[in-house]
C-alpha cells in the first residue's frame, strides 16, 4: 500500500533534481515505482510521464522569470520530440517488461558516461566556445538538421521510458548545438512539456496512466522544482554536467541489477 505523504516527498526530492538538470524526474519516478510499488515498467513510465508534464510546467514559469530559456530553439525541437515521444509510448506498450527495464538502465549509463567523456575533453567549454543567441541557431541549417533529427530520439526515448527527454535534449543542446548546460536544462524543460503531454496520451488510451500516484508525485515535485530551478544557477557548468551524471548512472544502474 502506497502512502500518499510519502509519495509527496519523493517528488519534492525528485523534483529539485529534476529542474536542477532537466532529467524530468523519471530516473527516479520509474525506479521508485517498480521498486517498491510492484508497478510494472510501462505502467511504470506513462505514470511517471504524466508527473513530469506538471514538473515542467512549474520549472519552465520559473525559468522564464530568469530569462534562460530558447523558445525558438526549443520549439524546434519539440516539432519532431513530440510524435518522437508518442511512438515511443506505443512500442513501449508492447516490449517485453525485462528488455524495457534493461534497455532503460543501459541507456542511462551511456548518456551519463558520454556527457563526462565530454566535459573531460574540454574544461570550461563556455569560457571557450562563443555562446550563440536563440535567433543564431534557429537560423542556422546545420542547427536546424541537428535538431530536428536528434530531437526525435530524444522524444522518442522520452514516450519509450519515461524520462521526460531531458537525458538526450541536454547533451543535444549542450554539445551539438553549443549551448551552455544552464540555458540547456532551462529549455530542456520547456521543450519537456510538449514532449511528456505526446507521450501521456498514447499511454492514457493503453490504460497505463495511475493518475492518483501522478498527481501526488506531481504536488511534491511542483514545489521541489522551484527550488531546483533557483538552486541550479549558483552552480557551476561544470558541476552542473557530473551532478546529472551521477544521477543518470545511480539510476540506471539500479535498474539493470534489477532486470538481470
Amino acid at each position: 500500500m502506497w502512502d500518499p505523504l510519502l509519495l509527496v516527498i519523493f517528488g519534492f526530492f525528485i523534483g529539485i533534481l529534476a529542474s536542477m538538470t532537466a532529467v524530468g524526474g523519471g530516473v527516479f519516478i520509474v525506479p521508485i515505482l517498480t521498486f517498491f510499488y510492484d508497478f510494472r515498467v510501462n505502467s511504470a513510465t506513462g505514470t511517471s510521464l504524466t508527473a513530469i508534464i506538471f514538473t515542467a510546467i512549474a520549472s519552465t514559469i520559473n525559468y522564464a522569470r530568469q530569462k534562460r530559456i530558447y523558445y525558438k530553439t526549443g520549439l524546434l525541437l519539440a516539432v519532431t520530440a513530440a510524435p518522437g515521444a508518442y511512438l515511443g509510448g506505443w512500442i513501449a506498450k508492447i516490449t517485453q517488461e525485462q528488455l524495457l527495464g534493461l534497455i532503460f538502465g543501459v541507456f542511462l549509463i551511456l548518456v551519463a558516461a558520454r556527457m563526462i567523456v565530454s566535459l573531460a575533453r574540454r574544461k570550461e567549454a563556455d569560457k571557450t566556445l562563443p555562446v550563440k543567441t536563440d535567433a543564431e541557431l534557429v537560423r542556422s541549417g546545420k542547427i536546424i538538421i541537428i535538431g530536428v533529427a536528434l530531437g526525435f530520439f530524444g522524444g522518442f526515448a522520452s514516450g519509450l521510458l519515461g524520462i521526460g527527454g531531458g537525458t538526450l535534449i541536454v547533451p543535444i543542446m549542450a554539445f551539438a548545438l553549443g549551448m551552455p548546460i544552464h540555458l540547456a536544462t532551462a529549455t530542456s524543460m520547456f521543450t519537456m512539456i510538449f514532449t511528456a503531454t505526446s507521450g501521456v496520451a498514447e499511454y492514457y488510451q493503453s490504460g497505463l496512466v495511475n493518475f492518483p500516484i501522478a498527481l501526488l508525485f506531481a504536488a511534491g515535485t511542483v514545489v521541489g522544482a522551484q527550488v531546483g530551478a533557483y538552486t541550479s544557477k549558483k552552480i557551476s557548468n561544470r558541476n552542473l554536467t557530473v551532478i546529472f551524471s551521477i544521477m543518470l548512472t545511480v539510476a540506471g544502474a539500479n535498474m539493470i541489477l534489477k532486470y538481470m
